[in-house]
């Protein structure tokens, strides 16, 4: 971990700077309370579209809330749906993606089978179909998004998988009487971790753009909880022209964790992968 770490900062400066924005916004999720200048719902009429300055650094929005507060916190609502997403995904894509590229045949038929039909329809169709089934709040657009998300993964895992299955350890492993259950714990799930390790890096930023798409649409977290992509909509899109900061900071913020997240995740990929060092 300490070497990958080292590696990181030596010979990927661009991931490295992924990582720091990756931090700082994890740090901006975990310590809002503390660092947002003012309650994140707190209104004042009279102070109702205010320019950047002294007083309200990203300015406030038609009610007079704090842009700068809301931004931060936007940051948890952002971060805590994308983690809690990705993790959903991953476990699922590696429940269908390990099996079906160990076993093949059979298996892999019908499960990619599966999966090809989830991914006939548009991604955002079906997070937004769900999302009607179960019915508005955080907790069900992190299933959705997690549902959706895990299908597109299950096709990288399944390829790392099938790489493994062909190994020279794995068939001395089957020659030697080892049980199915005993080779996929102790030679395939461990050899599939660093590409579990690189999809989940990437996933994280494809989540919070999904997240903010969601919410700009409106069905993502209900007000007045803030979420980047809500402000966008509601505030952003409305008084774009009369007050662009209520645009230029919530999508600045988005784009920033989307890059760091990217850029984090190539570089992991880089640096986990053998096979892809120095491309």
């Amino acid at each position: 971990m300490l070497r990958t770490v080292a590696d990181l900062l030596g010979k990927k400066p661009l991931g490295a700077v992924g990582a720091a924005l990756v931090v700082m916004l994890l740090g901006l999720a975990v310590f809002a309370d503390v660092l947002a200048p003012w309650p994140y719902g707190a209104t004042a009429p009279r102070e109702a579209f205010q320019p950047p300055g002294p007083r309200h650094w990203f300015g406030t929005d038609q009610l007079g809330r704090d842009v700068l507060s809301r931004v931060i916190y936007g940051a948890r609502v952002s971060m805590y749906a994308g983690l809690a997403a990705t993790g959903i995904a991953v476990a699922l894509a590696t429940l269908i993606g390990v099996p079906s590229g160990y076993f093949g045949r059979g298996v892999d038929l019908l499960l990619q089978r599966v999966v090809d039909a989830w991914m006939a329809f548009p991604g955002l169709v079906a997070i937004i179909v769900i999302l009607v089934l179960l019915g508005p709040g955080l907790g069900h657009l992190i299933v959705a998004l997690g549902i959706s998300l895990s299908f597109p993964i299950s096709r990288t895992i399944r390829g790392a998988t099938q790489v493994i299955r062909e190994h020279t350890f794995i068939e001395a492993s089957r020659a030697g009487g080892a049980s199915h259950a005993r080779i996929l714990l102790r030679h395939v799930f461990p050899n599939v971790l660093p590409a579990v390790i690189i999809v989940a890096s990437n996933a994280l930023g494809v989540v919070i753009l999904a997240e903010a798409a969601v919410s700009f649409l409106g069905y993502g977290v209900p007000p007045p909880h803030p979420s980047w992509g809500a402000m966008l909509s509601a505030t952003g899109r409305s008084y774009m022209v009369r007050a662009p900061w209520l645009s230029i900071f919530p999508g600045l913020a988005l784009a920033l964790a989307v890059f760091g997240f990217n850029v984090l995740g190539d570089a992991l990929r880089d640096l986990l992968d053998p096979r892809l060092r120095g491309t």
